[in-house]
């Protein structure tokens, strides 16, 4: 299906790309193309986090990622993968979308453009898994690797960890999900048990899912960005961009975060169950990038990852600290298109 958009800075047309992946669960793509004139950079690949969907890389900002590298020349794809809210909640792990849902989007987006390489821009658990994929050979097609908060080595503030550790067994005994959004409606006496919870801990602001984002992802008030780097619009827009997130995911990050880097849970035969115990199996280049005041994935995460893949690969990656951001602040910030953008441009296009 598609449809024509009416943006800031032009008109787009906005088509969904079904895809099915390697497990047949049907998922898909957004391809957002300008009217007035053709890609000509190539296609890049967006995949969003933990519990959002792919609209996140679309926040009411004056001029968004989506926006500058369609700019720039890009064709621009926004990945739904499992753990997209626009699907049915799911027991999803890291390891199924890395084995199933990422080789797959990429392989539409090559047979759908006849490009023959993929550039990528990930975020956050759509960072992890993608990093998992090319780790493990499944992305030969992908060269560039934009990857912000966290990619191979996950490391989280204290607060975090006890809440990992110590917390999660007691809130899986009440339910299987998180969800922000119960900041607005709770379904379950689960769900406003949480809330009150987090009504009474939390005070940063009068957002209900901005506390529950915090409560869920992070340490801080608020966890997920630093509340002067977004607008007023933005920030009430985070309403509806939050949804359900499985316990079982937080449970692989709690073997993660203990191991020092990503591992597999699930056994499956394509995936190595430690990913940094050989040399990667990608040509990509990544370029890590980290906001410095970052609560839910510390920095240090990026700076290590940086580290190791430059151990393979000497002066080939890049590593860029962000002083003043946070995690999706990044990316939502009022002035991301200013400090953040060009810089991610650049790592895209650097030879």
């Amino acid at each position: 299906m598609s449809s024509t958009a009416f943006v800031e800075g032009g008109i787009y047309t906005r088509r969904v790309v079904p895809f099915v992946a390697g497990d047949s669960r049907s998922l898909n793509l957004v391809n957002i193309r300008s009217s007035e004139r053709m890609p000509d950079k190539g296609p890049v690949i967006l995949v969003h986090g933990a519990g959002v969907r792919a609209s996140i890389y679309q926040a009411p900002v004056e001029m968004d990622i989506v926006d500058v590298l369609i700019a720039s020349g890009y064709d621009v794809w926004l990945e739904n993968w499992r753990a997209s809210i626009d699907f049915e909640a799911n027991l999803w792990t890291l390891d199924q979308a890395a084995l199933f849902d990422h080789p797959a989007a990429v392989r539409t987006i090559i047979a759908e453009t006849g490009a023959e390489t993929v550039k990528a821009v990930i975020h956050c658990q759509g960072s992890t898994s993608f990093t998992m994929s090319a780790i493990a050979g499944l992305l030969p097609q992908v060269s560039v690797i934009v990857s912000n908060a966290v990619s191979l080595h996950p490391v989280v503030p204290r607060w975090s960890s006890f809440k990992l550790n110590r917390m999660l067994p007691l809130v899986k005994l009440m339910t299987q999900y998180l969800n922000p959004h119960w900041g607005i409606e709770s379904p379950t006496l689960a769900a406003k048990l949480i809330t009150l919870m987090v009504n009474m801990t939390h005070h940063e602001c009068d957002n209900p899912v901005c506390k529950q984002v915090s409560f869920t992802y992070g340490s801080g008030f608020p966890a997920l960005w630093r509340h002067e780097n977004l607008d007023d619009e933005t920030h009430e827009w985070i309403k509806s961009e939050f949804g359900a997130v499985p316990l079982r995911f937080f449970e692989q990050i709690v073997r993660c975060t203990s191991r020092g880097n990503l591992v597999s849970v699930e056994g499956f035969p394509e995936l190595p169950e430690d990913f940094a115990s050989f040399e990667p199996r990608t040509e990509a280049r990544f370029a890590f990038f980290a906001g410095e005041k970052n609560l839910c994935f510390l920095p240090e995460s990026q700076v290590k990852s940086h580290e190791y893949f430059s151990r393979w690969r000497p002066d080939y990656h890049a590593l860029h600290l962000l002083p003043d951001y946070g995690h999706l602040d990044v990316f939502m910030g009022k002035n991301a298109a200013r400090d953040i953008f060009p810089v991610m441009i650049h790592e895209l296009e650097r030879q």
